[in-house]
């Protein structure tokens, strides 16, 4: 079973994204800031990390930077999850080392199988 780990500081889209992963069979963890991310990342070392860009204190490209920086956790898949929808947003996660980016609001009916294709794309590289 794949381990996400849910890096959201909303807690209804927390539990949203938690109910449509674990129906596609990923184990969630979730974290509610960038910097209980960084410690859970470390600890559990999930199969992918959906992060949050617009959260308080640690955004998350702050995030994906230190997480690349760290050499037991740069191979993980980064995906952006935001309400950010300005040209250039999408372009911005990619060249900062995700693996993908979804705008929020997610459809619910395709957010875990966008998530297992960039999951797919991501390890195939």
């Amino acid at each position: 079973m794949k381990k996400a780990l849910l890096v959201e500081d909303n807690e209804n889209n927390r539990y949203l994204f938690t109910l449509l992963l674990q129906h596609a069979g990923f184990t969630v963890l979730a974290a509610v800031d960038g910097a209980s991310g960084l410690e859970l990342a470390k600890s559990e070392r999930p199969d992918v990390i959906l992060l949050d860009i617009q959260m308080p204190g640690m955004d998350g490209y702050e995030v994906g930077l230190r997480l690349k920086e760290d050499p037991d956790l740069v191979l993980i898949p980064l995906i952006g999850v935001s309400s950010f929808a300005m040209p250039g947003d999408r372009t911005k996660a990619l060249d900062r080392g995700f693996a993908g980016y979804i705008e929020k609001p997610v459809d619910p009916d395709t957010f875990a199988t966008t998530v297992l294709e960039l999951l797919g794309k991501a390890t195939d590289a």
